[in-house]
């Protein structure tokens, strides 16, 4: 069987040879004949006739030994290619045209697919990613809050749904040697997290129990990163010491190339060993909490056995606790997030796209195979078969497909490559984002299904024709049903364009909404910034305080600074806290039922820098510290909110879960927006603000670290960064300065969730309207040139220029007019439907009027500009050469 297989693969390749092998065995069979009948007493003549007709046919017999030795499907396949390849070849321009449209739909499906597969659908890279859960903690307020690391280790010590648990908390840290000071990322993680993980070390070990406590050995696992560019990748760097947050620690191991969970991390320290107020106040929720589920358990068993153990930490802490719920949801499911949908949005868009550009292809082929009419009649008059025919078509639009596919994967690469390098943070999970296996195979099957997509109508049409009709001198006898075939593929390619340009439009709308939303600040002239304080000057509360306001001084003292202040909120970062609240003195029956507010801590100077209205009352002064009594400043949201009847100065209000107040409200502030410009409908919009110096003792080694510094200055940052630095430095020069940013960028950067999809769809938008513009154009310009005999004969009865340039407008326009009406339903009801795009919108409505009005109107422009060279066209044609052509 095996032998008889390779046999004939080999001659499938070997043709010549087994073409040569074959003549000399029948040649000799064929002499052997003849020398028997020779021997009989017959005349050379008669024993060669003789001979033949014994052996009954030269030809035959080689067809019949063909057919047996041969695959004969794959030998019409690679004759069919090898015709298609010659056919292609003489029909260059076509075949650029064809390849080059093809290449654009499938190279941005396939670029939008490689974004898709890597992050939704690509497992997370550890074993068993299924069996990976988060923990989150809810409240009434909100769906998912961090986890308190009381209640976590509760857990721990209690589910037993779980192979393992896991907690972390991302925090950064400054390395200070060995080398220059420099600012990383961090983890702080619990003892088991690689495990938990399933992640293996490149060197060393992960954490024990007993180094995961307050006041354990203090040890260190650093990023591959680290030990390549710190360590020059030194075998024998574990035991090797590094200063961390000013403090000496031990590296006990090194992550393999290419780790993370959710963002890059360079150092790893035990969560035992963090703040310990954050540790110990059950109601302080920062932490982060994983776990492995066990083999026979689900995450619904997993929820109901946590749930259960967390009502009774609610009946046991009542003040922290009490109606707080549980959350448990993949890991995967909780990194991508809302990024999943928008991506999966944009991969139907861009179908849509390949649409288009398939109906543009079919297009073509139609028009061809019109041309090729007499070509296939003549063959099928000569006895070819009709499936032959049928094949051979779609054998060369395969061709077509691959090549374009082939194009496509390159124009794919580069377009990833530059997305990614221009926005390397924008997408979750980004490292698995390329062209890999996965993708080609996708791009294959795409090649594939398009080939016969648009291969299929012409092929078949193809197959179905009569050689009598086509082989007569100027046979129209399938021209009225090829024009209803290409007329309905214009009409689907304006319809799928306006659905695209709508979207492109109302994202376009959207982020001119945003840019134009008052922040409540002004955004120009301002930088933020984070300095690493030395931690030799931050020994106690006192010193730190101490250390900050000289800070400050000095950088206020710098040439060409306007204002300076520090703050633990950036507005429109993205980052902020909610606090719970109560007016008055009385706390509520359940802290995590209380309302909230967003919180901000900051300098007295921090009005007059971010340049946010005081509209009563005083802000802070340096005098506020907490050696006076306590105050607050509140925004207009919390006094409209909460006093709308009252004059909220000299009102009390306590705030947290380790209570600070009651505080008397000393100042009511104009609203900034401080989670982006379109704020989450969940988050709370009242704000409060509470004096830096008068942040109690206990939370200054936590709070003081967190503060960026805001400056507003008219100079840019590489004028102005040297003079800051030289500020800091004053010092010590063990303080790095980091997170350098303009409040142009951030503002800039709050609008990627909207900018991102807006520019894709809008790229997928152009290339749909270049592609239906062509479309339009090309199917008049066959028209015209079908009807050149019509045209003639109408001109030479009298008709005017005018009205055969409207006839030709007009058949162009009634293509669009229905493609419109079609597009602008399908657009109305996607929009509507599709809450993964509605949740984009900002400020303009899915069915927003002057989005559809202004879309129509620009592909009725298109539109006639695509008929107006072929209605020129028209308008000179020569009455007696038509009628003599024809």
């Amino acid at each position: 069987m095996l032998a008889d297989l390779i046999f004939r693969f080999r001659a499938l390749f070997q043709r010549k040879t087994q073409e040569s092998d074959l003549e000399k065995e029948l040649r000799a069979h064929l002499e052997n004949e003849e020398e028997k009948y020779l021997a009989a007493g017959l005349s050379p003549q008669d024993a060669a006739r003789r001979a033949r007709i014994a052996l009954g046919g030269l030809e035959q017999i080689k067809e019949q030994c063909r057919d047996a030795r041969g695959i004969g499907f794959l030998e019409t396949l690679l004759s069919d290619v090898r015709y298609a390849f010659r056919t292609l070849r003489k029909s260059a321009s076509f075949s650029v045209v064809a390849i080059l449209t093809l290449a654009l739909g499938i190279g941005a499906n396939t670029a939008i697919f490689s974004v898709v597969q890597g992050v939704v659908l690509a497992p997370l890279p550890y074993p068993q990613p299924d069996r990976l859960v988060r923990v989150w903690e809810n409240n009434p307020r909100f769906p998912r809050v961090w986890v308190s690391y009381p209640n976590f280790l509760d857990w721990q010590r209690t589910a037993r749904s779980f192979q393992q648990m896991a907690a972390f908390w991302d925090q950064g840290v400054d390395l200070t040697s060995p080398g220059p000071p420099e600012h990383f990322r961090g983890k702080q993680i619990s003892s088991g997290f690689l495990n938990t993980l399933g992640v293996e070390l490149a060197l060393g070990r992960e954490f024990s129990a007993e180094e995961d406590r307050p006041r354990g050995t203090p040890v260190t696992i650093i990023s591959n990163h680290i030990w390549r560019n710190r360590f020059a990748a030194r075998p024998d760097v574990l035991g090797h010491s590094v200063t961390l947050n000013g403090s000496a620690y031990s590296i006990v191991g090194v992550t393999q190339p290419g780790f993370r969970l959710e963002r890059d991390a360079d150092v790893y320290i035990p969560l035992g060993q963090a703040d310990p107020m954050v540790l110990s106040n059950r109601g302080t929720h920062a932490i982060s909490a994983i776990a492995r589920l066990k083999v026979e358990v689900n995450t619904s068993q997993a929820q109901a056995e946590i749930s259960a153990i967390q009502n009774g930490l609610d009946q046991l802490y009542p003040e922290a606790d009490r109606d707080l719920g549980i959350y448990i949801e993949p890991l995967k499911r909780s990194i991508i997030g809302d990024v999943g949908e928008t991506l999966l949005l944009l991969l139907g868009a861009v179908a849509l796209v390949l649409l288009i550009a398939c109906a543009n292809v079919a297009n073509l082929v139609l028009s061809r195979s019109a041309v090729r009419a007499r070509e296939f009649a003549v063959r099928v008059a000569l006895g070819a078969n009709r499936a032959r025919l049928v094949q051979q078509v779609l054998t060369e639009n395969l061709l077509l497909s691959l090549a374009g596919a082939t194009l496509g994967v390159l124009i794919a690469s580069a377009g990833v490559r530059s997305l990614l390098a221009a926005q390397p943070d924008l997408l979750p999970r980004s490292e698995n984002i390329g062209i890999n296996a996965p993708v080609l195979l996708f791009t294959l099957a795409v090649s594939i299904t398009v080939g016969i997509l648009f291969g299929l109508a012409p092929a078949l049409k193809t197959g179905n024709a009569t050689p009598q009709t086509s082989l007569k001198e100027g046979g129209r006898g399938s021209t009225s049903a090829r024009h209803r075939a290409q007329s309905s593929l214009v009409i689907v390619q304006m319809a799928l364009t306006l659905v695209l340009l709508v979207g492109a439009g109302l994202l376009l709308r959207t982020i001119r909404h945003l840019w134009e939303v008052n922040p409540g600040f002004d955004t120009q002239h301002l930088i933020t910034f984070r300095v690493g304080v030395s931690r030799s000057l931050t020994k106690t509360a006192s010193s730190t305080r101490i250390a900050y306001q000289q800070l400050i001084e000095r950088i206020r003292q710098t040439p060409g600074v306007q204002a300076a202040d520090f703050t633990d909120v950036v507005p429109l970062s993205g980052q902020g806290y909610t606090l719970p609240f109560w007016i008055g003195a009385q706390k509520p029956a359940s802290l995590q039922a209380a309302p909230r507010v967003a919180g901000f801590l900051t300098g007295p100077n921090y009005l007059q820098t971010m340049g946010i209205p005081l509209l009563r009352g005083r802000f802070f002064t340096p005098d506020d510290t907490t050696k006076s009594p306590c105050v607050f400043v509140i925004d207009t949201v919390f006094a409209h909110m909460y006093f709308p009847h009252n004059d909220p100065i000299g009102q009390t209000v306590s705030v947290g879960f380790a209570p600070m107040g009651p505080c008397q409200i000393i100042g009511v502030v104009g609203h900034v927006k401080l989670w982006g410009l379109k704020d989450p409908s969940l988050a709370p919009q009242n704000q409060l603000y509470v004096a830096l110096y008068q942040d109690p003792d206990q939370w200054v080694a936590s709070n003081y670290p967190d503060t960026s510094v805001v400056v507003r200055t008219p100079l840019d940052v590489s004028t102005l960064l040297p003079a800051i630095k030289n500020a800091v430095d004053a010092s010590g020069s063990d303080q790095p300065v980091f997170n350098v940013q303009t409040m142009q960028q951030i503002v800039s950067e709050s609008l990627s969730s909207q900018r991102f999809p807006m520019f894709l769809l809008g790229s997928f938008a152009c290339l749909a309207l270049l592609l239906a513009s062509v479309g339009i154009y090309g199917l008049i310009s066959y028209s015209v040139a079908q009807r050149v005999h019509e045209i003639g004969i109408r001109m030479a009865l009298g008709a005017e220029k005018h009205n055969i340039f409207r006839l030709v407008l007009g058949q162009g326009l009634r293509l669009a007019a229905f493609g419109l009406m079609i597009g602008a339903v399908s657009a109305l009801v996607l929009t509507r439907l599709l809450t993964s795009f509605s949740h984009l919108l900002y400020g303009v409505g899915a069915s927003d009027p002057t989005t559809f009005v202004v879309v129509s109107l620009l592909l009725t422009a298109v539109a006639i500009l695509a008929c107006y060279i072929p209605a020129h066209r028209a308008v000179h044609v020569d009455p007696m050469i038509a009628l003599r052509y024809e």
